[in-house]
């Protein structure tokens, strides 16, 4: 279904599918004795909204191309270890510094606020479409799950006033804070991604951080989406990416945030990679352009 300006979604549909897509495909590199990451809810959340195609994931059933250089099990949990890990780390980085306040955009099946070690008084808020929010809560509380920072959830829309709802839910924007925008600038318009950016400079105290994914869009092929979403069909997904991304020209990230303030380091995703001992996939596909990685951008 093509995007529409007011459109939402619960995690069986929409965008919502893309973010148990993640959770399922972390779930499987948090399996086995040579697990890449240790993420005990992922698995349980993918079961609890029930989507078919995932659940096979998590159970482990082959995949449908196992020669796809960049869709395979192996290919696909290094890929999700190198994105979990870097944002991970962010997170950790950003606390030893002192912060105490840390913000997950978009945040789905994210479970860093119960997975982490947050020192003791960090609130982290959690901002997603108000069914996301009510199903990952009631779910993991049904888990016995128990987070390990205050957490408090904002039940909004990011294309709505959640500025005004973060602040009512206790955000204190004169200290510093973590932010994290972790997959999904590619599903925000590109006027919704600079508005999105002014409002967490509006929010940020100096010393504040983002990450995000770095993308060069003009690098990458325009059919990208088209054809990774041919591959992906081949493992029994019915997400249709070229329907939930927003094309066209948009600002990058680092620049935007360069011009209001904000310090950039990139980490290529060819370093990222290497960082964790893997190696790129050699494959078109396998990343957002050329010069893609994650950003980490600090507020002077």
């Amino acid at each position: 279904m093509t995007r529409t300006a007011d459109d939402s979604w619960d995690l069986a549909s929409s965008v919502g599918a893309t973010a148990t897509a993640v959770a399922a495909t972390r779930a499987t590199a948090s399996q086995g004795p040579d697990a890449l990451l240790d993420d005990p809810w992922a698995e349980p959340l993918v079961r609890a909204v029930g989507m078919e195609t995932f659940v096979k994931v998590v159970d482990g059933e082959p995949l449908g191309d196992d020669d796809d250089p960049l869709l395979n099990r192996r290919a696909m949990n290094e890929q999700m270890a190198v994105r979990t890990r870097y944002f991970d780390d962010f997170f950790t980085a950003a606390t030893s510094a002192g912060i105490r306040q840390a913000v997950i955009l978009a945040s789905g099946l994210d479970t860093r606020a119960y997975r982490l070690a947050w020192p003791a008084g960090t609130v982290v808020y959690e901002i997603d479409q108000p069914e996301v929010v009510e199903f990952k809560t009631r779910t993991l509380a049904g888990l016995g799950a128990e987070p390990t920072a205050e957490r408090r959830t904002v039940a909004i829309d990011l294309r709505n006033d959640w500025a005004s709802a973060l602040r009512q839910a206790g955000f204190d924007p004169t200290a510093p804070t973590a932010w994290s925008a972790e997959g999904l600038l590619v599903y925000l318009p590109p006027e919704a991604q600079d508005r999105l950016f002014d409002d967490i400079t509006a929010l940020s105290a100096p010393g504040s951080r983002i990450a995000t994914e770095h993308m060069d869009l003009a690098a990458i092929p325009a059919d990208w989406a088209e054809k990774l979403t041919e591959r992906t069909k081949r493992l029994g997904s019915e997400i249709n990416l070229a329907e939930l991304f927003y094309t066209g020209e948009r600002n990058s990230a680092a620049d935007y945030l360069a011009t209001h303030g904000w310090s950039n380091v990139i980490l290529s995703t060819a370093d990222a990679y290497a960082a964790n001992g893997f190696q790129l996939p050699d494959d078109e596909l396998a990343s957002f352009g050329g010069g893609s990685g994650y950003l980490t951008s600090t507020l002077n």
